[in-house]
């Protein structure tokens, strides 16, 4: 029987991360959950404890929180609207590689699942800016020691009912999920279904290593 799981979020005040610490919280095979936010969340849970740390460049002050636990969901990311190709890629490859470094020093144990996006760009090379920063930051994730990892590239998301963080156009879009996930299948989720998917390759593994939104749906489905 697969071992039952004791899970680290980052970016829990965010909309994705939200929605994944939720189904952690009310998931059977979770049985313990670690946050770490630049704010305070407002949840308060007998499985949860909340770190607040505001400088994720430097996480080596409370690296010894990461141990005991065998699980990583990595929701922590900022649009690349607005940003310099440097900026977001200081933010988003920079940032979650030190993280990452510093985790995987102190505790190899852990299945880490990356939230990266539909058409991140593998190659490196292509013409999408946050798309070739996505593919590195994947690329190299795969590179460190860690029990298993996994590129997570969800597309169109819904949110999970009461959730408080939600982006804007979500607010306003939201009924609409219906009709896009019955047009385009391969591009719509609900956060739901994708925190059930992390949990789900976290215990068992899965065949490939990056997770597609249809590999999301299958994964999701499982018992």
């Amino acid at each position: 029987m697969p071992e039952n799981l004791s899970v680290i979020i980052t970016g829990a005040t965010g909309m994705v991360g939200e929605g994944v610490l939720l189904e952690c919280l009310q998931n059977p095979n979770v049985e313990k959950v670690l946050i770490i936010n630049r704010r305070p969340s407002g949840y308060s849970h007998p499985k949860l404890k909340e770190i607040i740390h505001e400088n994720f460049f430097n996480v080596k002050s409370i690296a010894d929180q990461f141990t005991g636990y065998n699980a990583c969901f990595f929701c922590l990311g900022v649009s690349s609207v607005g940003k310099s190709e440097p900026e977001y890629y200081r933010q988003t490859y920079v940032l979650t590689m030190h993280v990452a470094e510093v985790m995987a020093a102190v505790n190899p144990d852990i299945a880490f699942c990356y939230v990266s996006g539909s058409g991140t760009d593998g190659s490196e090379h292509g013409r999408v800016m946050w798309a070739r920063v996505k593919g590195k930051t994947e690329n190299d994730l795969m590179k460190l020691p860690f029990r298993k990892v996994f590129a997570f590239r969800p597309g169109l998301l819904k949110a999970t009912k009461g959730q408080k963080n939600l982006v804007t156009i979500y607010k306003y879009l939201g009924w609409m999920f219906p009709f896009f996930r019955s047009l385009f299948p391969g591009f719509a989720s609900t956060l739901q279904e994708l925190g059930k998917a992390m949990i789900e390759v976290s215990r068992n593994g899965y065949t490939s290593n990056v997770i597609e939104v249809r590999d999301i749906h299958k994964l999701a489905a499982k018992p």
